[in-house]
């Protein structure tokens, strides 16, 4: 049995559910009504504007078409990610955009290439869909590690001096930030792997089950799905802090003023 098509009037009595988020954060006077309605608007008018260019992307199927689409989204995660983080432009973006599109294109391509083994892994249908997941999970995790990292490095540079003045490395100096920041970005997903399947239902598996996939095939795949996010997430972090390093220290091991001047913390 094929998915259950949404029909556009279900859709708006669907979208009257925000009215309960909406109701408390006003009344509890957060400020974030405007945020949130705002938010929604966007996210519908995207999610519309994308579902169709989609249409034609899946039909047209070239593989120059889908790099640059993905190449298109990559840098979109790092403008992204480098404005939620508040660190210099100067500093992070690159460093972002390469620690985004590489780990996605080898871990990607894996997936693709040898465990679905497609004949061709640049198919939209797959590949578009694929770097998506990866992308979106890279952006969340990087957010928090980099935000961790760089303002704890920043409040306790005094410790980071001290360890440098008694023989350590950069990275030995730096690894407790690193180490900090790192169990800050994994610990919920590392929480949420020991309960997929009991206490949650991932959105990918239900959305192939709804789509008309057997349980089996859906978890299947969720369970690659998990393995891919969570590997190419931490092999992007690491890649960021290592390129961004290079910017962030100046040659003899201080750290720069990295963080954006209006919003230092």
């Amino acid at each position: 049995m094929g998915a259950i098509d949404i029909e556009w009037a279900g859709l708006g009595i669907g979208l009257l559910l925000m009215v309960i988020p909406v109701y408390f954060l006003w009344q509890l006077r957060t400020g974030l009504v405007r945020a949130i309605l705002v938010g929604t608007v966007r996210m519908c008018v995207q999610l519309l504007l994308i579902g169709a260019y989609l249409q034609y992307l899946f039909l047209w199927n070239r593989p120059w078409l889908n790099l640059l689409w993905v190449t298109a989204m990559v840098w979109v995660a790092a403008h992204t990610a480098v404005s939620h983080t508040r660190l210099r432009w100067n500093v992070l973006f690159m460093p972002v955009f390469g620690g985004f599109i590489l780990p996605a294109v080898v871990v990607g391509f894996f997936f693709l290439g040898f465990v679905l083994q497609l004949e061709n892994v640049f198919s939209s249908r797959y590949f578009i869909p694929i770097m998506g997941i990866l992308l979106g999970n890279m952006l969340s995790v990087n957010v928090v590690a980099l935000s961790t990292y760089y303002t704890d490095l920043h409040r306790e540079q005094q410790m980071y001096y001290y360890l440098l003045g008694n023989g350590a490395t950069r990275f030995e100096a730096t690894l407790p930030f690193l180490r900090s920041a790192v169990v800050k970005a994994f610990s919920p997903c590392i929480a949420n792997l020991a309960v997929m399947g009991l206490v949650s239902y991932p959105g990918t598996m239900i959305g192939q089950i709804l789509g008309g996939s057997s349980p089996g095939i859906a978890i299947k795949y969720q369970v690659m799905i998990v393995v891919i996010t969570v590997s190419s997430s931490m092999l992007s972090l690491m890649l960021t802090v290592g390129l961004s390093m290079r910017k962030s220290f100046d040659r003899y091991g201080r750290l720069r003023d990295v963080f954006q001047s209006r919003k230092r913390k």
